[in-house]
């Protein structure tokens, strides 16, 4: 695809890599864009099984966005564009047809968690960390289908508490909470998702396919439109102070404008 997202193929297994590790694998349009293919060659070819997500390095999975891409934004309908390309990169994700597993180490954040709970499967090391922290350092939100999806996953306390007190839960709280299905060591973490795809690829691939869609739809019944929350917040100075206070490296005080 690019040097930014690698893809592989492993016998029956497509390996997708995102290859920033000194960004901390933070998400570029290009690798956005390059997920969304990579889920298309997956579902073209009868043979792959399984697709595997993983950051390069240890360092992290993927640490959100990359920020800078948020410089150019001048409106609360550049946040609504936004929010929108992302929730297709995650449905695309989501509804591919071949099991998804998320192959965690270090830091998975901001789009980061919201790829990882579009997969199906979890795995993770030790030395995971999960959360949405905008709410102290750039002042944006989320829309609505991924609030969705951390609620789905985490329940509407846990959902809250990471996303008002900004704190990133341990591998181990993700694990108690249900969110990782597999916990092991940093040198484990290859052997673990092997454990796992091994498994996945011995099961019928319609009767798998039908269970995630069906979770899916059970995820998505009235799903309410969240565009006026996206429209208000990324319009407003706060995130646009603090998108430069983050690129700048310097404090910032929230006014709630």
């Amino acid at each position: 695809m690019s040097d930014e997202l690698l893809v592989t193929r492993d016998g029956a297994v497509l390996q997708v890599t995102f290859n920033r590790p000194a960004q901390r694998n933070a998400m570029s349009w290009q690798m956005y864009d390059g997920l969304v293919a990579a889920c298309e060659a997956a579902e073209a070819d009868d043979d792959i099984r399984v697709m595997v997500l993983r950051g390069a390095g240890n360092d992290a999975f993927v640490a959100g966005t990359d920020i800078a891409q948020f410089a150019d934004f001048t409106s609360g309908d550049d946040g609504v564009a936004y929010e929108q390309k992302i929730e297709a990169v995650l449905e695309r994700l989501e509804t591919t047809k071949v099991p998804t597993v998320a192959a965690i180490s270090g830091y998975c954040v901001g789009a980061g968690i919201a790829l990882a709970a579009a997969c199906d499967i979890r795995v993770s090391t030790v030395t995971g960390r999960f959360g949405v922290p905008v709410a102290r350092t750039l002042g944006n939100c989320l829309a609505m289908n991924t609030y969705s999806l951390l609620v789905f996953h985490l329940g509407p306390a846990r959902a809250k508490d990471m996303l008002l007190r900004a704190r990133l839960f341990s591998a181990q709280e993700a694990h108690a909470a249900g969110f990782v299905a597999e916990l092991c060591e940093v040198d484990e973490l290859d052997a673990t998702v092997a454990g796992v795809v091994q498994r996945l690829v011995q099961h019928a691939p319609l009767t798998m396919w039908a269970s995630k869609e069906a979770v899916r739809r059970l995820r998505l019944a009235n799903l309410p439109d969240g565009d006026d929350l996206v429209r208000a917040v990324f319009g407003s100075d706060d995130f646009r102070h603090g998108v430069r206070a983050f690129l700048d490296k310097t404090p910032h005080n929230w006014t709630g404008h």
